[in-house]
């Protein structure tokens, strides 16, 4: 069964940083666009960073433009995310995707009609 597996979260102060990594097995990430989505209590599912698997062009949510970095290593079968200057508002569980799409902004802002797979999820925190 293919598996997406995050890792990575945790808790962290306010103007941190972490990295989330997502890795991908019995499958070839390098065929797919992957992406950083993330769900906060009471609020709906949102991209965050999608990421071509073709010209790795990507797409950042406005919130998190200068702050966040998507990219991957296909020899590793891997996806980071590197959040820096992180804020409280950023608190919640991140979940990386995968979708066999060219176009990164339609994956992160459509993920219910592009996306293929899903991770299970790993929660950030950002508290003082």
């Amino acid at each position: 069964q293919l598996q997406l597996v995050e890792s990575g979260g945790g808790l962290v102060q306010p103007g941190g940083s972490l990295r989330l990594s997502c890795a991908a097995s019995r499958f070839t990430l390098g065929y797919y666009a992957i992406g950083w989505f993330r769900q906060a209590p009471g609020k709906e599912r949102e991209g965050v960073s999608c990421i071509s698997s073709s010209d790795g062009s990507t797409y950042y949510t406005d919130s998190v433009k200068g702050r966040f970095t998507i990219s991957r290593d296909n020899a590793k079968n891997t996806v980071y995310l590197q959040m820096n200057s992180l804020k409280p508002e950023d608190t919640a569980v991140y979940y990386c995707a995968v979708a066999r799409i060219s176009t990164v902004q339609y994956m992160c802002n459509m993920p219910r009609l592009s996306v293929n797979y899903w991770g299970q999820g790993t929660q950030v925190t950002v508290s003082p």
